[in-house]
């Protein structure tokens, strides 16, 4: 396995370092930026758009993030990039625009969103995007039939999978998914320690990071039983905000 210390080196911000949607929207550039100003890792989401495009952009549905009513993957990049995320003056980016924008100032975690029936290709073009990126980062996604294509279709990129769920129905499919040249893992913090992390970490010296950290909770359990949290919602610098998470 190839080092992956960058990966957990510093503490990785959710949707980029966002103010909870006030000012600062998630997976915009300006959460990018202030990402990149805090010297924090950045976690963001990717679709493909309806001309093959990897946009970056949390949910299937346009309402929350921008006040249009539809599904994100019958509008075409361009018509995507029209849309005002959140009121402000941030529009929806694509992934090339997101990369240029971070230009390997601090590493990428890439969750690759699927939509059954509307993601044909989205693995291959991010990993066309990330060979000839010049940064680190990484890609992970919670669904198993983008998983089971990260080798074919993002050679040499590390590859993660998304996981919650601790039933033995649910490890059973988590560790399925180790046939498929996983890196690491990222896991929701609060189901932290289980067999399957205790396992990667113990006995493969897999990474594994966690989601999302936002109370003191799933903070304590991080710092317990992994290596580095995805953070939303205070800064993980601050000793006084950490302190203050209940």
């Amino acid at each position: 396995m190839s080092d992956l210390s960058w990966l957990t080196a510093r503490p990785i911000s959710h949707r980029g370092y966002h103010d909870l949607n006030i000012r600062r929207w998630e997976n915009t550039l300006s959460a990018f930026d202030a990402a990149i100003a805090g010297n924090f890792a950045i976690e963001c989401d990717v679709h493909l758009s309806a001309d093959g495009v990897p946009v970056v952009f949390h949910d299937h549905k346009l309402k929350r993030l921008t006040g249009q009513d539809g599904n994100l993957c019958d509008l075409t990049a361009a018509e995507l990039g029209e849309l005002y995320v959140g009121g402000t003056q941030d529009r929806v980016p694509t992934l090339h625009q997101m990369l240029e924008r971070v230009d390997g100032r601090v590493p990428l975690i890439i969750e690759l969103k699927g939509n059954a029936g509307q993601d044909i290709g989205l693995v291959a073009e991010v990993g066309k995007l990330l060979s000839t990126y010049r940064g680190r980062a990484a890609i992970m996604s919670f669904d198993h039939w983008l998983v089971r294509r990260f080798t074919t279709d993002a050679p040499g990129v590390p590859a993660g999978l998304t996981a919650l769920g601790t039933g033995p129905e649910q490890l059973e499919q988590h560790f399925s998914m180790l046939a498929h040249n996983l890196s690491f893992a990222s896991f929701f913090a609060v189901e932290l320690p289980n067999p399957f992390t205790t396992m990667l970490r113990r006995d493969l010296a897999m990474p594994v990071i966690t989601w999302t950290v936002r109370d003191r909770r799933a903070y304590d359990l991080t710092a317990a039983h992994a290596d580095q949290m995805t953070f939303e919602g205070f800064n993980p610098d601050a000793p006084e905000e950490v302190a203050a998470l209940q």
